[in-house]
């Protein structure tokens, strides 16, 4: 497996039909490669955001790890608004979603439902991970979000204008 260089990038994916949506090429190697070669996308409703967060499944140790630093943190602060079972099963409580090779899979209607996901993704690589958006949820996003609304809002232009 090769070493994990993170998830960057954008793409745009609208939805298919018998609610399969498609993984973009960009971000699909990426995954598959943090899969141990599995074709398995890790995705997750944003603790804070309307959206969704995809990974593939190296991360598992990385959001270990991130467990014990936020706890040992509360304790140090002495912060008792920490419950680290809570935490827990927000860091741990994504689903591993089979896709093919042309990277189509098949979203849980739970998952579509906390992401606010309509009749497109669009793909926003951040890291260790990669935003998932419903593109009328990011839009309404503060101007810290420009640059992703702006790389969001021409992707669909061009996915429009393809599909003419």
């Amino acid at each position: 497996m090769s070493a994990f260089g993170g998830y960057s990038g954008q793409a745009y994916s609208p939805a298919g039909d018998k609610g399969r949506f498609v993984l973009p090429p960009a971000f699909r190697k990426t995954v598959k490669d943090s899969s141990g070669g599995n074709r398995i996308l890790c995705l997750a409703a944003h603790d804070r955001f309307d959206c969704l967060i995809g990974f593939g499944q190296s991360r598992t140790e990385k959001l270990e790890q991130q467990l014990e630093r936020e706890e040992e943190r509360a304790i140090r602060l002495n912060d008792p608004t920490f419950d680290r079972d809570v935490r827990a099963q927000q860091l741990f409580g994504f689903e591993q979603l089979p896709f093919d090779d042309s990277g189509r899979f098949v979203m849980p209607e739970h998952l579509r439902d906390l992401g606010k996901v309509g009749d497109g993704l669009y793909f926003q690589g951040a890291g260790d991970f990669f935003f998932v958006w419903n593109p009328e949820e990011l839009g309404q996003m503060d101007t810290a979000w420009k640059g992703a609304q702006a790389a969001c809002a021409k992707l669909i232009a061009a996915a429009k204008k393809g599909a003419a």
